[in-house]
């Protein structure tokens, strides 16, 4: 596997602290945090779906938290398990954690189960202060920023 070194990229770049330590902990990933099964997709420029393989699990047995730009999944079995007596146990029910981190502004706009997929639905929002716009300009003069300078007009009569 190839490691980077994003070192030189600290030393330019202010703000993308959270992006360079996710860049270092992809190759600390251990192979167990990849159960259950799931599936990322991206369904439009800013929708996107989460499936996670999670058979034998019922809704109340799964909690979705969202804090900030993390999503975890997690699920425990009740306690029923003890009364049955496998002769083969091949559907995991093991308990389960997955976090998942979300870019800024994206939020879960629902999560269904049903044949044992779970699939949570996710959208990005980002408000209209913070997009893109464009700044007229303007001739010599004309005021075109909200900071600029009060014109004084008339002159200030002495007592």
């Amino acid at each position: 596997m190839r490691t980077y070194d994003v070192a030189p990229l600290f030393r330019s770049s202010v703000g993308f602290d959270r992006l360079f330590d996710l860049l270092t902990q992809a190759d600390r990933v251990e192979p167990s945090t990849a159960w259950p099964p799931y599936n990322i997709e991206k369904l439009a420029e800013d929708q996107y779906r989460i499936t996670m393989a999670v058979a034998g699990f019922s809704p109340d047995e799964v909690e979705l938290t969202q804090h900030d730009t993390t999503l975890l999944v997690a699920g425990q079995k009740s306690g029923s398990e003890g009364e049955r007596q496998y002769l083969h146990r091949g559907i995991a029910a093991r308990t389960f954690r997955q976090t998942f981190n979300l870019a800024e502004h994206v939020t879960v706009t629902g999560a269904t189960l049903e044949n044992g997929l779970l699939t949570v639905a996710l959208r990005r929002e980002v408000p209209e202060a913070l997009k893109p716009r464009r700044i007229a300009i303007g001739a010599p003069g004309a005021v075109g920023q909200d900071n600029a300078l009060a014109r004084v007009t008339g002159e200030a009569k002495a007592a």
